[in-house]
């Protein structure tokens, strides 16, 4: 094989190993691709009242996402105008202000400079603006309960995700079609040492790697009293969906099974979900055939949209160390039995402690390793399954499909748009 190929070719389906393994490409990324895309923060569940905060990260950057007096929602950088101190060291809680241990400046919670110290007359004599020390704030949209930001001050969010829209529209409702999802308990954090992107594309619409779950689908941790699926697989036949805009999913466009088969392992949550899914397909019409399995948005989020519900953010540390950030959601206003049901069945299956992902760091971190050495990174990866093969469907407008999601056409697009950010293209 040719070794001098590009970074990226996605017409050619090859990508090269320096993609995953190189320092250098990975300080770049930190710029071109944090610095500019629309990145997860967090749900609005977690900050309910003025004050609420919880810390996020934005690539590397510690932020803090909290509401102001007003309602809104803030992001900001966690760092002290002054000398850089963090403002706020722990993971939540509810706040008046921010306050720097360092020098003794204060933030009030729209991030505006509230007071510098008992020595505010000294800055004050030499012309001190207030107004231009304030933290500095990323831009924020939010859609569904869920919270995003981007330190682009040109970004449009709207614009960013195109039509996969649909996707985060269909996963980030309850389950009835129109209630509220909130998050359940805090958010799980641990390290892996795997470069990101592997993360990222594995959830992006990697059916391929079914075989490396062999194990617990033969055991079956999922909600329902039959060993099988370890998920509540609600859809018979699944197309890979992916954009221009590089976000990319595995989604069922057919009509869901009896889901009290599904939740069959507790009486209440199996008729709890059959009275739901009846109101979806009320509320939702024909929207509600369209069911995101599992799917990434560009560059680090990715996400179940049917059981478990879950939300993973691949956060980078260094160019072969994530830091792995999940969070679970349940219907905001589901009885206390089902949340809790709901929330065993989460963490046998994901997280650090759950069967299914403790399969994929397995193959994220030893394909990291097994990358680095000399003769490997002359080598590019492989992403041809399917190359060809694209079709397009009026279910899901602006959306190339592969039916049955057999192909790998989520990577091409995730790193062609990956190119684009780096100047690679």
């Amino acid at each position: 094989m040719n070794a001098q190929v590009k970074l990226v070719d996605p017409h050619a389906g090859l990508v090269s190993r320096e993609v995953y393994v190189s320092d250098e490409i990975y300080q770049k990324e930190r710029e071109r691709v944090f610095g500019k895309a629309w990145l997860y923060i967090g749900h609005e569940s977690q900050i309910r009242e003025p004050g609420d905060f919880v810390l996020s990260r934005m690539g590397e950057e510690s932020v803090i996402m909290t509401r102001a007096r007003t309602g809104e929602v803030q992001v900001m950088l966690n760092s002290c105008r002054h000398r850089g101190m963090r403002v706020c060291r722990y993971d939540e809680g509810h706040t008046e202000k921010f306050y720097c241990p360092y020098h003794g400046w204060a933030y009030n919670l729209d991030g505006s400079l509230a007071h510098v110290t008992e020595y505010e007359r000294e800055y004050k004599q030499n012309g001190f603006d207030f107004a231009q020390w304030g933290l500095i704030k990323a831009k924020v949209a939010t859609l569904g309960g869920t919270v995003w930001a981007t330190w682009d001050p040109n970004g449009n969010f709207d614009e960013y995700l195109g039509p996969a829209r649909q996707l985060l529209d269909l996963s980030f409702v309850a389950w009835d079609g129109e209630g509220e999802l909130e998050v359940i308990g805090s958010t799980q954090k641990w390290q892996i040492p795997s470069n990101w992107k592997i993360v990222a594309e594995n959830f992006a619409g990697d059916m391929l790697h079914v075989v490396s779950h062999r194990s617990v689908d033969i055991v079956g941790i999922g909600p329902n009293k039959e060993s099988g699926r370890r998920d509540a697989s609600h859809s018979a036949q699944y197309v890979q969906a992916a954009y221009s805009e590089g976000h990319a999913a595995i989604v069922g466009l057919f009509d869901p099974k009896d889901p009290r088969r599904d939740y069959s392992a507790s009486a209440i949550t199996a008729e709890y979900f059959q009275d739901c899914y009846a109101k979806r397909k009320r509320v939702l019409g024909d929207q509600a055939l369209i069911s995101p399995a599992v799917g990434t948005i560009f560059p680090n989020m990715s996400f179940h949209g049917n059981q478990p519900r879950t939300v993973l953010v691949a956060h980078p540390v260094s160019v072969d160390k994530t830091e792995m950030w999940r969070q679970y959601f349940v219907d905001r206003n589901a009885p206390k039995e089902v949340k809790d049901f709901l929330r065993r069945y989460y963490l046998r299956y994901s997280g650090p402690a759950g069967l299914t992902e403790q399969d994929d760091m397995e193959n994220w971190n030893y394909a990291t390793n097994a990358s680095k050495g000399f003769m490997a990174r002359k080598f590019p990866y492989n992403y041809t399954a399917g190359l060809g093969n694209e079709s397009t469907t009026n279910q899901l407008p602006g959306a190339t499909v592969e039916v049955m999601g057999q192909g790998e056409l989520h990577g091409r697009k995730l790193y062609g748009k990956w190119a684009e950010y780096m100047g690679e293209a």
